[in-house]
């Protein structure tokens, strides 16, 4: 559901006793543990117990699992998920009582309030990108809060309340939420249509990201990445506004470049050229070439507010990754597993990419699970070009969230498109299925791939544990699982 913002945004510390249906969510449980660490009284109701509600329990909020209308009845402020529907008894009671309602990007908006927001915005490397920065902010010596759609390895955490000015947000564009802030500072990783479903044209996906050039503070600076043809065009709207503009990249448009790129295994490294300069080289310890440009932002944005590069690029070769951000989740049989939050036909095409490089002289394995009906109307065609980079796949059923199913838009249409011989495609519709159906294409040396924003992140260890005990059988050896 969609709950208006307020026209008065309050302060935390003037929201009184907090509730957060959906409390269990990346965005929500972030605000949540800001709002603990600030002494403010929360709660929060969730569909399923999960170890983000026992980590919240441990900070003292009070956590339920499925909602009721008497969760409510001592509170001042709803902050309400976008997956959570109209009906739900909690947002209904609170409605009959007349509490304050907010969305995530208003409760995300008040505990930013008084501190030097930097955000992260862009259609694909958000999560990725707003990590790095925190992450090599820290090695600086700072101690920025920060609210991620993901945890840090470092931390394990997706948000804290930092003892520094600076708060580093992940700016999400899906439902307008980047909209609603007013950053001192941005960067926007790239622009490609995404999220039709609540903008409805690609032309008005473009506009919602020229409206964000308003909320950034005229004093401060924008991050571009300009190898995006939609970031690229942003860069002269904004320097056309007069707002200092830092374009990155590879191109010779690029005032930050990443120059000799090189990929190794699970390592990347470039060096990095301001304007003509050489300042170093950078290995960084993730795949891929999308990260090395989420790198080269955050590089970019850090330089920009005044840091050093030798201290930045420590904590940037530092960094590990994020959960769901190709996450290593163990070994078994000679097969590794890893598991990304990709879900758009340019996301599953970047870490494909990487996954090319970690597998080396082995195989790449898909399980890929579209998200959204809307989404995979849309883009499905696309998913399957892109899932042909992989050399087995194995498409799952929609995860439809908070949508509804629609008669012919499934897994099988993804499926359809994909670029290889039937026998390296399969469409799988039962979820219980699928870790066996992954299992058996793997063999030793392979590397298995689960892609999508749904619940295809449990695929995983399901799968280790089939090859364990074909390893077992077979005499191979012990899984690892991290």
């Amino acid at each position: 559901m969609i709950v208006p913002v307020p026209e008065e945004l309050l302060p935390a510390d003037r929201l009184g006793r907090v509730h957060f249906v959906g409390i269990g969510g990346a965005g929500l449980s972030g605000i949540a543990r800001i709002m603990l660490a600030r002494g403010i009284t929360v709660s929060g109701s969730d569909a399923k117990d999960s170890r983000t509600l026992e980590a919240l329990r441990a900070l003292g909020a009070r956590c339920h699992v499925g909602h009721a209308a008497e969760h409510v009845h001592d509170v001042d402020t709803l902050v309400v998920s976008t997956a959570v529907r109209e009906d739900n008894p909690e947002v209904v009671e609170a409605r009959a009582q007349g509490l304050r309602l907010l969305p995530r990007s208003a409760a995300l908006e008040s505990v930013m309030r008084g501190r030097r927001v930097v955000a992260v915005a862009g259609t694909h490397g958000k999560t990725t990108t707003t990590s790095l920065l925190t992450v090599a902010l820290q090695h600086c010596g700072a101690d920025p809060s920060f609210a991620i759609g993901g945890e840090l390895n470092e931390s394990g955490s997706n948000a804290h309340e930092g003892s520094g000015d600076l708060f580093v947000a992940e700016a999400d564009e899906s439902d307008g939420a980047f909209l609603v802030y007013s950053p001192a500072a941005a960067l926007v990783t790239n622009v490609e249509a995404d999220h039709l479903d609540n903008y409805g044209t690609e032309e008005a996906y473009h506009a919602a990201f020229t409206r964000f050039l308003d909320r950034i503070d005229p004093a401060g600076f924008l991050v571009v990445c300009v190898d995006d043809a939609g970031a690229a065009d942003l860069a002269e709207q904004s320097r056309a506004r007069g707002l200092t503009t830092v374009g990155v990249g590879e191109s010779a448009a690029a005032d930050l470049r990443a120059e000799g790129l090189t990929f190794a295994g699970s390592t990347s490294t470039f060096t990095a050229v301001d304007r003509g300069r050489r300042l170093g080289q950078v290995t960084l310890r993730i795949p891929g070439r999308h990260y090395v440009l989420d790198a080269l932002a955050a590089l970019a944005a850090g330089l920009r507010l005044g840091f050093a590069f030798d201290d930045l690029r420590r904590g940037l070769e530092a960094f590990t990754g994020t959960r769901r951000r190709m996450e290593l989740k163990g070994e078994a049989a000679g097969v590794r597993v890893y598991d990304s939050y990709a879900h758009h036909p340019n996301e599953i095409a970047g870490d494909l990419q990487a996954a090319r490089s970690l597998a080396g002289e082995g195989r790449v394995v898909v399980g890929f699970q579209p998200h959204l009906v809307s989404r995979t109307k849309i883009f499905g065609a696309a998913m399957g070009q892109a899932l042909g980079a992989a050399d087995e796949v194995v498409v799952m059923d929609v995860y439809v969230a908070r949508e509804d199913p629609e008669p012919g838009v499934n897994g099988a249409m993804v499926a359809g498109h994909v670029p290889l011989s039937p026998e390296r495609v399969h469409f799988e519709p039962s979820w219980s299925a699928v870790p066996a159906a992954l299992a058996g294409r793997a063999r030793p040396g392979d590397l298995v791939l689960t892609l999508g924003a749904g619940d295809v992140t449990l695929v995983g260890p399901e799968v280790l544990q089939l090859l364990q005990e074909r390893a077992d059988d077979t005499g191979e050896g012990h899984a690892q699982q991290d």
